[in-house]
């Protein structure tokens, strides 16, 4: 499938999040969901499309992630701290006891 540029924005623009999510999953994996490999070209162009579905769709990117710009963004493990910092926490287990 070959795609202009314009076509492949556009496509990835309108990409419903649960499509971005098996996409990521399956780069990820490597695998479908139906546990079929993906082939090379698969890989590469599913890549592309969740780094693309990224840039136009996430405002606060994860610890990496890529920037609308197209670069890639890093957070510092102080700005992962300060931002997990005020939630919830969950449950706390000593190991040591």
């Amino acid at each position: 499938m070959s795609f202009q540029l314009g076509e492949f924005q556009q496509a990835i623009r309108q990409m419903p999040k649960e499509v971005y999510e098996r996409l990521k999953t399956a780069v990820e994996l490597g695998k479908w969901p139906d546990g079929k490999p993906l082939t090379d070209d698969q890989k590469a162009t599913s890549l592309q499309a969740v780094m693309a579905w990224q840039a136009m769709h996430i405002d606060n990117p994860e610890h990496m992630n890529i920037g609308r710009d197209g670069e890639i963004v890093m957070k510092s493990k102080s700005e992962l701290k300060r931002q997990y910092r005020d939630e919830e926490e969950i449950v706390r287990i000593d190991l040591n006891h």
